[in-house]
């Protein structure tokens, strides 16, 4: 068992930090609400702290799924940030998806102060963290993810190393540009089905066992036949994360014209109000242009 800590309570963070704390770990956490991280320790024991650098003082891991590049650089090394609470030889493991660049320089920061830093970004959503299923991708040096799997074998089914600093990142967009396509041709498919007058659930019951299954039909077609988008992976943030694929393909030289159109549908879905509704709210748009 490690001492541990948790920075960033969110939907997904909340309940990974649960399952190490269930684990036996030593978990202390700290959330920028601090009533959650209150909420969270009434809930699971384990420790709170008022600042990052508090929460890592002692902590062999510390892990981290917070918003954004930004809230990411200021928790490693803003004021109080986590890099000056951490002992040399302990290790960093960001599950925030956010850009290779922000990844690679505090990769290199950590280096130089004798930091091991992980990026692990994740994907399974809520149900996911809630459950303990979640695939992680990893980038990083290999003692560093060797030293860290086990901890995130907590909550995970799939834990892999793709290589180097920012190989999780990179492996985190090919996920979200698969997503994109996913989603609007699933949200195509049941609003054909619609206009055809055809009845959603048994064509899915179909078609979903054949080539055209996926997670996305499997776990979202019911809430997409009800109208219903109250709940898992919200519209802004898939934005953020589109917009960081786009960049970096612009980067890189990469083709992404689908994933060009999904974030402009995205961003129409935010005009109907929907920047808080599930990614699978694509399909809303196309009921709006009836």
């Amino acid at each position: 068992m490690a001492k541990v800590a948790f920075l960033g309570l969110g939907v997904m963070g909340y309940p990974m930090a649960g399952h190490l704390q269930a684990a036996g770990h030593e978990v202390t956490v700290y959330n920028r609400t601090a009533a959650k991280a209150e909420t969270w320790v009434a809930q699971y024991g384990g420790a709170m702290a008022t600042t990052p650098q508090e929460a890592a003082q002692g902590a062999e891991f510390v892990m981290a799924c917070v918003g954004n590049d930004d809230d990411l650089r200021m928790v490693c090394t803003g004021e109080s940030g986590a890099f000056h609470g951490m002992a040399e030889g302990a290790t960093f493991v960001d599950h925030t998806t956010v850009s290779a660049k922000v990844t690679r320089e505090l990769f290199a920061a950590g280096q130089s102060m004798g930091i091991a830093f992980v990026d692990a970004p994740i994907s399974g959503g809520q149900a996911g963290a809630e459950n303990g299923v979640l695939s992680i991708m990893c980038g990083g040096e290999q003692a560093a993810y060797d030293a860290a799997e086990p901890i995130m074998q907590v909550y995970s089914k799939i834990c892999r190393r793709i290589g180097d600093s920012g190989a999780g990142q990179m492996t985190k967009m090919c996920n979200q540009i698969a997503i994109a396509g996913l989603v609007q041709g699933l949200s195509e498919a049941l609003h054909f089905a619609e206009k055809a007058g055809l009845d959603g659930r048994s064509v899915v019951e179909v078609i979903s066992q054949g080539a055209a299954g996926s997670w996305q039909m499997a776990n979202r077609y019911e809430t997409m036949l009800d109208d219903h988008f109250e709940h898992g992976f919200a519209v802004d943030w898939m934005r953020k994360d589109l917009g960081i694929c786009l960049e970096t393909a612009n980067e890189t030289g990469a083709s992404l014209p689908v994933t060009a159109l999904v974030d402009q549908f995205y961003k129409e879905v935010q005009k109907l109000g929907g920047g808080r509704w599930d990614t699978s709210s694509l399909i809303k748009r196309l009921r709006a242009v009836d």
